[in-house]
């Protein structure tokens, strides 16, 4: 009996053990679309089918005002964060929130891309610039400032930095550049422009011809447009602003090997090429952009002091809301 109760003693510990390791979890807070996440989950669990993750999913401004209060409240769950954009992650690493990972797969990939001191990695390549919608019967934009003449009036959307990181970026390079500034953002709502949460809204009014031009995000044009809406994309004139799309391990991780293995993931070639098939820039040396891409080398970067991006941050919230509204 005492034999037949050691047994299944055993078999019940090695049954626990079996069930905590298959039990492995992951949380990851992003800004990236739920329907791309769902693939890049996808993908992720073919190589990692043991590790079960959480997503929460949302802007990066509301994800990073999360992630605060659960910190102030000693209860932070986000083990990865995988975010718009960099100065969103520098202001982490500047409150020491990030945990450094030596060991990331950086191989093929340029330095400028990701932290020196290895605590956040960018991932894709992401452009903001002018959507448009072909059926509207005006014209073709091709400079910034197309968008302030007299028959943009009223047909002009942004998305918000009070949302997107994304937008932020774009809004705070633009109104550091002198050849803009403010008086340019003074000028769109002067000319009726409208702004919306994030990038979604501003896709689907121009879709939907309800705006003719849209400040958005390269991929989700595209991907609409490939969709058989009628609208298309342009890289203007002056150029483009950029974010890269970094993810990062916190300090107060939980799932620090799993962790591990998501960035390892989201750097490798897989994970890049499956990029690509969801519309983005790579950044991966090797790996051709989607077709009807142009040549990254070739794109025109408008670009501004990260320093200085995040010390105006919340000024640039502040003006762009009492210009655009909250």
């Amino acid at each position: 009996m005492r034999k037949l109760i050691a047994s299944l003693a055993g078999l019940m510990a090695l049954g626990l053990a079996g069930q905590a390791q298959a039990e492995k979890t992951l949380v990851v807070y992003t800004s990236q679309p739920t329907n791309q996440m769902e693939e890049v989950l996808k993908l992720f669990n073919e190589k990692h089918p043991d590790i079960k993750v959480e997503l929460f999913r949302s802007g990066t401004t509301e994800i990073m005002n999360k992630l605060q209060a659960e910190i102030a409240a000693g209860e932070p769950r986000a083990d990865v964060m995988l975010i718009a954009d960099s100065v969103a992650m520098q202001e982490l690493k500047n409150q020491d929130l990030l945990m450094p990972y030596e060991d990331a797969p950086v191989a093929g990939y340029h330095p400028s891309q990701y932290d020196p001191d290895k605590t956040f990695f960018g991932t894709k390549l992401i452009t903001t610039g002018i959507m448009y919608n072909t059926a509207s019967g005006l014209p073709k934009p091709t400079s910034w400032k197309d968008l302030l003449k007299p028959e943009a009036k009223g047909q002009v959307i942004l998305p918000s930095p009070l949302y997107s990181g994304a937008a932020a970026i774009h809004v705070g390079t633009m109104a550091a550049d002198p050849a803009f500034g403010w008086d340019y953002f003074d000028a769109l709502a002067e000319n009726d422009a409208t702004a919306t949460r994030g990038n979604g809204g501003v896709r689907d009014a121009v879709a939907r011809g309800e705006k003719a031009y849209g400040i958005i995000i390269e991929y989700m044009a595209y991907e609409q447009k490939a969709q058989g809406s009628p609208v298309d994309f342009v890289f203007p004139e002056e150029g483009v602003t950029t974010i890269n799309q970094p993810v990062a391990i916190l300090k107060t991780a939980k799932n620090v090997d799993e962790a591990k293995a998501f960035i390892d993931f989201q750097l490798s070639r897989e994970a890049q090429i499956q990029s690509v098939a969801q519309q983005y820039f790579p950044l991966l040396e090797g790996v051709e952009p989607p077709a009807g891409y142009p040549d990254p080398a070739g794109l025109k970067i408008m670009s501004a002091d990260p320093d200085l991006l995040l010390k105006g941050t919340e000024e640039t919230k502040r003006k762009f809301a009492d210009l655009f509204g909250g």
